[in-house]
């Protein structure tokens, strides 16, 4: 509210006018513009992260964070007034989000979903490359933090972790306590004891896997999920071997959820003018009782 004194004709009397200032929404291509230029890395041309669906020009009345974009999520974000949602992962079922397939199938779960964001105006932009490749990375810094590892962290390799040494089964029960993870899976033997851990988040792929398994520093890698008969498959044999490797999978949504609550607070930093709220993405999956 801004405040103008006029003068009147009585000596030393003044009246104030309450002028209220309106401010224009930014539109979701000016808060895209605006990440851009904070994120502290080149923005890439051959990037995932684009707008998935939605008119760029749309005003935006609130944002959400969300690791992904699901029908869930958006309902929830529509309610809750967030019409721009940054997701880090897709939101139509494959890495590049295409849909001319799903077009072409006439795919009645696609068609809701689409229909559901145009009827609600809403804009969606993933944020995946370079939430990963600003350092420190905003994904791993959140997932350091919810587990309570930054003192363990090497600083060198923040992937690295060294903890007090306990069973890779008391390892796990850890993580899926501190996460509150439904579904968490282990493969290697329990007993084994370990200090030297390693965290791949999301679906980084057997080789990224692999090469951290080859270290003599690593004993233990934590991911967010891979085909059965890749990762799983290498450490099972290793395991089976007598080797010291183990691996946890958190689920992918579970690996990499902390990081874009990290993100919602990273973009308090800088936009001030429209509401930013983290939605969370629920687990998909469930035990039977």
């Amino acid at each position: 509210m801004t405040y103008l004194w006029l003068m009147c004709p009585r000596p030393f009397a003044l009246i104030f006018v309450s002028l209220a200032t309106s401010y224009a929404q930014p539109t979701a291509h000016e808060v895209i513009e605006r990440i851009k230029a904070e994120v502290g890395v080149p923005w890439r041309t051959q990037t995932v992260d684009t707008i998935k669906a939605g008119d760029p020009e749309t005003p935006v009345t609130g944002i959400a964070t969300t690791m992904m974009a699901t029908f869930d999520v958006l309902k929830r974000a529509a309610a809750a007034g967030h019409n721009l949602v940054i997701t880090h992962e897709p939101t139509f079922y494959s890495h590049l989000d295409g849909i001319e397939v799903l077009q072409k199938e006439n795919d009645a779960v696609w068609a809701d979903k689409e229909k559901f964001i145009r009827e609600h105006k809403m804009v969606v932009f993933r944020f995946h490359d370079h939430w990963h490749m600003r350092r420190p990375d905003g994904i791993l810094q959140g997932m350091t933090s919810a587990l309570g590892w930054q003192k363990f962290q090497n600083a060198e390799r923040p992937a690295l972790y060294t903890l007090p040494e306990m069973t890779v089964e008391s390892l796990a029960g850890q993580i899926r306590k501190k996460l509150d993870i439904k579904v968490l899976r282990v493969v290697g033997a329990r007993d084994l004891k370990v200090t030297k851990i390693a965290m791949v988040p999301g679906a980084s792929g057997t080789l990224a896997h692999r090469r951290m398994l080859q270290r003599d520093d690593v004993e233990v890698v934590i991911i967010g999920e891979v085909p059965e008969w890749e990762t799983i498959e290498y450490v099972n044999d290793a395991a089976a071997q007598g080797k010291r490797k183990a691996l946890i999978l958190m689920g992918h949504v579970p690996s990499e959820q902390a990081g874009m609550d990290n993100c919602a607070t990273w973009l308090k930093t800088f936009i001030k003018d429209v509401k930013i709220g983290f939605v969370p993405t629920a687990e998909p999956f469930w035990m039977p009782r």
